[in-house]
């Protein structure tokens, strides 16, 4: 299983900071009928940690994803602590 990091802020709050490792999809490329295209090759039970500033947006992708049927998702809330999480798992 693989684990991947998604930053559902806007690409300027992206380019600021951001996890180490962590894709930036904005929210607006959650709400097409379709993935994103950089979701299509993630297998349905890899761990997908989604944040942004505050867990609103974040939680928001997670229930989409779940309506894709992606089944391990995680809200990491924010750039902090997604990164205090990946640090305590290494």
């Amino acid at each position: 299983m693989s684990r991947i990091i998604i930053d559902t802020r806007e690409s300027f709050e992206y380019e600021s900071s951001h996890v180490k490792g962590a894709i930036n999809i904005p929210p607006q490329k959650f709400m097409q009928p379709n993935l994103p295209k950089e979701l299509e090759a993630v297998s349905k039970d890899d761990e997908i940690i989604v944040y942004c500033r505050s867990g609103q947006r974040s939680n928001t992708v997670g229930q989409i994803l779940r309506s894709h049927g992606f089944t391990n998702i995680v809200n990491g809330i924010n750039e902090h602590h997604v990164a205090k999480m990946l640090k305590a798992a290494a």
